[in-house]
């Protein structure tokens, strides 16, 4: 009875606990617990696990595909010196300014030494090293830095620009460029990148670019006799060199890949000159010339300066009033061209001249008078329509030459002269910019993607 109330009193009946039953529960609920734990931990390993797995892949994958190179020198991006940043004045602005198409290039990417500044930028401590006729090897090196084909990454590469101011060493006697060091300095320069970095040596130069400015190019030597006779120096035979110098037959100086290039005549001051005065203005000046004209030719270990053109023209034309000749120099001479029809470019040294970029560029016609030369860029200048030819030989017919395509057909020359792409192409810009003439020898080097190392890869 005690038993029965309290049962009644508790509401509920609970079943007696059976000892083995309850440890039996208590083990299994413990167990299950036990193994919740396990999988939980378990799935959370294994999930860190599979993560990492897939970081690590991800991560090898990249480097393998960047590091294609069996060299065993690391892969390094080398960034520009001070030096070469003190010759852009904003990277950034300058390259915005002007986005190259990669197709018209085909993808060309050109790689820019640093080399120490003994070999260039120090040479710019006089100012006419960036302005006078031999300066495109310092207005291509500022355009390459500042322009979008250049790559801080060499091994993705396809041309070396080797930056070597070689005409800048003026001489105290004359003033003019004395390039005697330039073979020492140049190779030097060859031996610091080939001991820096792989890519000389792996391509034996043959994917890398040097400027030679000066009168007879790669060669090295103002005097023809003397570049003939020492050639193209041993060192630079499988590089691309870019030089004014250039002729259709065959010459010593000739005889490596060479791209020819105008000389280096101010953008500054042509568009200064046009700005006073319109290209399409009065021309009141027939024939023009303002240079070396010797009255007595000298000789110089047997030859001639300028073959005896420019004493034969001051001769047969120094009185004559369809001629302005004069022999000194002007400050203003691009006012005289600008006033001029017909301008002068007979040969020094060397057959090209300074003459052939002041007359485009100022809507001068240029009197081409040098046998066999070769001109820079005829794919964009078409310098058959844009100029006339005499023959050396010729000259003491020059005035009826002129009279005759005055009289005929000098309306339709000067209408495709005065072509702004025409005359833009042979002028070096800083930043670079569409059509000029390191735009054309950007071109050029596309065309020879070929002896790229990259791309035979």
């Amino acid at each position: 009875m005690k038993y029965e109330k309290v049962i009644d009193m508790l509401g509920t009946q609970r079943p007696l606990r059976s000892g083995g039953f309850y440890v039996r529960m208590r083990f299994l609920h413990s167990t299950r617990y036990s193994r919740n734990l396990e999988k939980s931990f378990c799935y959370r390993f294994f999930r860190w696990i599979l993560w990492f797995s897939v970081l690590l892949y991800f991560l090898s994958s990249f480097i393998v595909t960047r590091n294609k190179p069996t060299t065993s020198v690391s892969r390094t991006i080398v960034s520009p010196s001070k030096n070469l940043h003190s010759l852009v004045e904003d990277p950034s602005h300058n390259s915005s300014a002007m986005r190259i198409s990669s197709g018209l290039f085909k993808g060309l990417k050109v790689y820019v030494y640093d080399l120490p500044s003994k070999y260039n930028t120090d040479w710019l401590s006089n100012e006419r090293c960036s302005s006078h006729l031999f300066a495109s090897e310092v207005a291509i090196h500022r355009a390459l830095i500042s322009g979008d084909v250049r790559t801080l990454d060499p091994w993705e590469a396809d041309f070396f620009f080797v930056p070597v101011y070689v005409s800048c060493n003026f001489s105290t006697v004359n003033g003019f460029p004395a390039i005697g060091h330039a073979r020492s300095l140049i190779s030097s320069a060859i031996k610091h990148v080939s001991s820096q970095l792989p890519f000389w040596n792996r391509s034996l130069g043959s994917d890398h670019v040097f400027v030679a400015s000066h009168d007879f190019g790669s060669c090295f030597h103002t005097l023809e006799h003397v570049a003939m006779a020492d050639g193209v120096p041993e060192f630079l035979r499988n590089s691309i060199i870019l030089q004014t110098f250039g002729v259709k037959h065959k010459h010593p100086c000739q005889e490596v890949d060479n791209i020819v290039i105008p000389p280096y005549v101010s953008p500054e001051r042509v568009r200064t000159t046009l700005g006073e005065s319109p290209l399409t203005g009065r021309r009141d000046i027939f024939a023009y010339f303002r240079g070396k004209m010797e009255v007595h030719p000298k000789n110089v270990s047997g030859r001639f300066y300028s073959k005896r053109v420019r004493t034969l023209i001051w001769r047969k034309y120094g009185n004559d009033r369809r001629f302005y000749l004069r022999r000194h120099r002007f400050a203003r001479f691009e006012s005289e061209i600008l006033r001029s029809k017909f301008c002068l470019c007979p040969l020094g040294w060397a057959p090209w001249s300074p003459r052939l970029v002041e007359s485009v560029a100022l809507g001068c016609v240029p009197v081409i008078i040098a046998d066999g030369i070769r001109l820079p860029f005829p794919s964009a200048v078409p310098w058959a329509e844009i100029s006339l030819t005499v023959a050396e030989n010729d000259v003491g017919s020059l005035g009826r030459v002129l009279e005759h395509v005055a009289s005929t057909n000098l309306t339709r020359i000067q209408r495709k002269l005065w072509d702004q792409d025409v005359r833009e192409a042979l002028l070096f810009n800083d930043p670079m910019l569409p059509g000029d003439a390191t735009w054309h020898v950007l071109i050029a080097l596309s065309e020879r993607l070929h002896r790229s190392h990259n791309r035979r890869q």
